[in-house]
């Protein structure tokens, strides 16, 4: 799906890792930085120990990272960040043998401590500063087959003109002079570029649902007669993603620190339409979707996990891995943050994600998923767990 794209509609906030300066979570790595750090000697890394209590909502992601990384193709990905394909594959067999044949947690904990390294990603410094953790979600909104006063809307698939490369890279737009960039959302938009294609996969009543569906790259729809349309991810025009909420803050449209999506649907909600498309249009991402079965996927091809998958940048980070993440979540209200300490599986790439400072958590679908995902942000550390070799 977006692979599944963030919801990335957070920005602005800041806090200390060092008293002099405060992160830049956006910051590529410095030249001929690492992605993963190992854990020095001594250290102390994640306690998996509580980990092997919910070993049966594991499995079912940990299976399906299994079952991309025994696929030939999968190869081709490796080796990043120091990590070859065997080790990958191994450290996930491994790994669920442990899960599945340890009498206790304690046992299992021995056995990760003696078999298994543990390595930091470099973080916003490139140095293990840190991560900037944001959620992103499948989003249940209201649409129609049909288009009509209400429903006007559209989300369009795949169209004929975009091409794409290997793995799943955006190449451009086909010509007849040749392949050109793909236009940007204004330009679809305002241009109704797309119209008269049967393209239109379905037709929303909110341009912020729309707008919300684009940045997870992935729908639930709820048609008129109450049953349940699912779209998944197709592709994207291959524009870079630019946040909403740091254009409003800047235009002094809602203040700065207001939590999340709420905030943006009530800006929505008491201003004119024509100045909203105009807002949405400074995002020149665009993505197109495609009717699915079942959850949606990730740019593995596999079903995403509500709390087990991480989308991460896939230049840096191997794919299918196993991660475990240390951070905070918002409640099912979208207010007062728990620690969310989780093994989870890097199966998925962040649209905005584009450093080793930046992680974005699948919180699943539905109004309380959506409602945590448009009040995620907060520091925390991501570690890969990997066999010893």
């Amino acid at each position: 799906m977006r692979t599944l794209l963030i919801l990335g509609l957070l920005s602005g906030f800041t806090a200390c890792v060092a008293p002099t300066a405060a992160p830049d979570y956006g910051r590529p790595l410095p030249a001929g930085a690492e992605a993963l750090i190992p854990l020095p000697p001594g250290e102390a890394g994640p306690n998996v120990r509580a980990q092997w209590l919910s070993r049966r909502d594991i499995l079912p992601a940990l299976d399906r990272s299994i079952e991309w990384t025994r696929k030939p193709s999968a190869k081709g990905h490796f080796p990043i960040a120091g990590i070859d394909h065997d080790r990958a594959l191994e450290s996930l067999e491994r790994f669920r043998e442990i899960l599945t044949t340890s009498r206790s947690s304690s046992e299992f904990k021995r056995s990760m401590d003696s078999e298994f390294e543990i390595y930091q990603s470099a973080g916003w410094d490139g140095r293990g500063g840190g991560v900037l953790f944001t959620g992103y979600c499948t989003p249940i909104v209201d649409g129609s087959l049909v288009r009509d006063s209400i429903y006007r809307y559209p989300l369009y698939s795949l169209p004929p003109d975009l091409l794409k490369g290997d793995h799943g890279v955006i190449l451009g737009r086909r010509t007849t002079k040749g392949i050109t960039d793909y236009p940007t959302r204004a330009s679809i938009e305002r241009r109704r570029m797309l119209a008269g294609q049967d393209l239109e996969l379905v037709w929303l009543a909110d341009p912020i649902d729309a707008y919300i569906a684009h940045v997870n790259g992935s729908a639930v729809v709820r048609l008129p007669d109450g049953e349940l349309f699912r779209l998944g991810y197709a592709g994207k025009n291959g524009r870079p993603y630019s946040s909403l909420r740091y254009a409003l803050e800047a235009a002094g449209e809602i203040e700065p620190g207001d939590p999340g999506l709420p905030a943006l649907r009530a800006w929505a909600a008491r201003t004119p339409e024509s100045k909203v498309m105009s807002f949405l249009q400074r995002n020149d991402s665009y993505v197109f979707f495609t009717p699915i079965a079942g959850e949606p996927h990730g740019s593995l091809n596999v079903p995403v996990s509500a709390e087990r998958t991480l989308a991460t940048d896939k230049s840096l980070f191997p794919r299918g891995a196993l991660v475990f993440v240390d951070t905070y979540l918002p409640d099912a209200r979208g207010k007062r943050k728990t620690p969310f300490r989780q093994l989870m599986l890097d199966q998925d790439t962040g649209g905005a994600i584009r450093t080793a400072g930046r992680a974005d958590i699948y919180l699943g679908a539905g109004e309380e998923a959506e409602l945590r995902a448009g009040t995620t942000v907060a520091e925390g550390q991501l570690y890969y767990l990997f066999l010893k070799e």
